[in-house]
């Protein structure tokens, strides 16, 4: 069981990238040689979390504009019955993922993103439609803060990597979680708001490796070319082989539903 955990945080680290140990002015200037990136754009695919770290983001002005990303993916209703538990007066049901997640802002927080995008249904139209966003209303891309699901983190680099490969990327997983141990079973070594059970958070981390790899039948140039290409470590590998060992064909597969039209 130790050693599942460990694999278990070998893929959470490499999926949930982060950029900067926080989310501040100063690790910005100290690591990229600027105070602020041109935009931060959180994706709905996040678990509640999310809405909290792009807050703290807002109330320190780490970008000159905020957004939200996201229509209707695999992840939403989740999304929608956990804010809705915690404040039944937010009627979530068929909004999508922005438009919960700037209720939530503006219920918590009184703070308001520059713009939404809600009708993408895919980390690869998440991309596409951000940038449509961005030239429509005229905010400069030269450096912009990617905030997403740690599970889906690295894919949401590799996506933008690939439509605009000048753009200076900043990587901001929305949480990092650590999995331990205890009683026999596998756990987080601390709560986070609105996380996934564990049985679900290991299908969406070993579902991005197949689709992170650019062979035939990966995301990446080799394959179906919605990504750039990413190196996949030997130890991320050998994790994912162990866990699927354990776990067997726990892979997710992709919804058509929310396949790009």
């Amino acid at each position: 069981m130790e050693q599942i955990a460990q694999c278990i945080n070998i893929l959470g680290r490499f999926c949930g990238k982060r950029d900067v140990p926080l989310l501040n002015k100063e690790e910005l200037e100290k690591n990229f040689c600027f105070l602020q990136a041109d935009v931060l754009v959180l994706f709905g695919g996040s678990i509640l979390c999310g809405g909290d770290v792009l807050a703290q983001a807002m109330q320190e002005g780490v970008a000159k504009h905020y957004l939200i990303v996201g229509g209707e993916g695999h992840t939403t209703q989740t999304l929608r019955d956990i804010v809705h538990a915690k404040y039944p007066h937010i009627k979530t049901d068929g909004l999508p993922e922005a438009r919960v997640f700037a209720a939530y802002l503006k219920e918590k927080y009184n703070l308001q993103a520059d713009a939404l995008e809600c009708v993408s249904t895919n980390c690869g139209n998440n991309i596409t439609n951000l940038l449509a966003l961005l030239d429509e209303k005229g905010f400069a891309r030269d450096s912009i803060i990617l905030m997403q699901d740690a599970t889906m983190q690295y894919r949401m680099q590799a996506g933008l990597q690939k439509h605009a490969p000048d753009t200076t990327i900043i990587n901001f997983a929305t949480y990092h979680a650590e999995v331990v141990v205890q009683n026999d079973e596998l756990c987080y070594a601390s709560p986070i708001d609105g996380m996934w059970n564990i049985d679900r958070y290991v299908n969406l981390l070993m579902g991005e490796i197949p689709r992170l790899r650019d062979d035939a039948s990966g995301y990446g140039p080799k394959g179906q070319n919605f990504i750039a290409h990413v190196d996949i470590p030997d130890d991320v590998e050998q994790a994912f082989t162990l866990l699927q060992s354990h776990f067997g064909n726990q892979v997710r597969k992709a919804n058509p539903l929310y396949a790009t039209k």
